[in-house]
């Protein structure tokens, strides 16, 4: 039997729904529904600008207005022009404001927990949730020059290693690598970049700043989760972009043979093959790019 794959996705959206509380006229009990909710928290979360936050939600500016009208009957935002531009204008949390965002905050942090701690297989509920976070918000992923001794960019390369380790053979040691700190990926010696999905890292790439007449394009990793979106490609692009920037005119790169979809990218993207230019012991494959 072959499940019809609308049904399937029909179902997936009924349980969503009712998980979330999405029907619920007070969401978690606190006397407001959904909207409201998420509008409380998009403040909280640091969202200041008005438009940028409907934006952030995808609401009209109807529902954005009566939503804001009525967290400020209840005292928990103030709203005011911007200082930099009286045309736009900003949202706040008062006092009360930041109780409910944090009341808010360990409800769902508990309601997640036990959700979890109830399904016998919670890793794989929760690369479930990531590879459809990542397809629903394909449209809202940023991308964000950080120093790559960030959380976030720590992040990334973590995982990024542990890949490695995995598919090479003989695994990998990070410290028998060249830069392993990424110390050469700071401005304005080069750049590190990660992609941002809704405040979580998803992919990240670094331009590594030599003093060999080029800069090297080193650890593109993307999350399993958001592989098959073109984010390695948009992310290659914004590297090439900051080398640019920082008037670097030829980019290398190696990779090892295993990284397939690599090869196949650099290949199709105009880098050419060159002969080996280092001593790292973990590259076969050894490309160039001049922009």
């Amino acid at each position: 039997m072959t499940l019809d794959p609308i049904a399937r996705f029909r179902r997936f959206s009924r349980a969503v729904t009712s998980e979330v509380g999405a029907l619920d006229h007070s969401f978690l009990g606190r006397g407001r529904p959904l909207g409201s909710a998420r509008v409380l928290n998009a403040i909280g979360h640091g969202r200041g600008d008005i438009a940028a936050i409907r934006d952030y939600l995808g609401l009209d500016s109807g529902l954005m207005s009566r939503l804001l009208r009525g967290l400020e009957e209840e005292h928990l935002i103030e709203t005011r022009p911007d200082a930099a531009d009286a045309r736009r204008r900003v949202v706040a949390l008062t006092g009360k404001g930041r109780a409910e965002f944090a009341a808010y905050e360990a409800l769902s942090n508990n309601r997640a927990e036990a959700l979890l701690a109830r399904h016998p297989r919670p890793e794989a509920l929760l690369d479930a949730m990531d590879l459809v976070a990542s397809a629903l918000g394909r449209d809202r992923f940023t991308f964000e020059t950080v120093d790559p001794r960030s959380d976030a960019a720590r992040h990334g390369l973590a995982r990024y290693y542990v890949e490695l380790d995995r598919r090479f053979d003989g695994g990998f040691e990070v410290g028998r690598s060249a830069d392993p700190d990424a110390m050469d990926m700071i401005a304005p010696r080069g750049s590190f970049i990660v992609v941002m999905s809704d405040g979580l890292p998803i992919g990240c790439v670094g331009l590594k700043g030599t003093d060999k007449g080029y800069a090297e394009i080193k650890r593109l990793w993307i999350a399993p989760s958001a592989r098959g979106l073109g984010l390695a490609r948009r992310l290659m692009d914004a590297a090439e972009a900051a080398a640019r920037q920082l008037g670097i005119a030829t980019l290398r790169l190696d990779t090892n043979k295993a990284l397939t979809e690599a090869i196949a990218l650099y290949r199709k993207t105009g880098w050419t093959e060159i002969d080996r230019f280092n001593d790292d012991p973990y590259p076969d494959f050894f490309f160039e790019k001049r922009l």
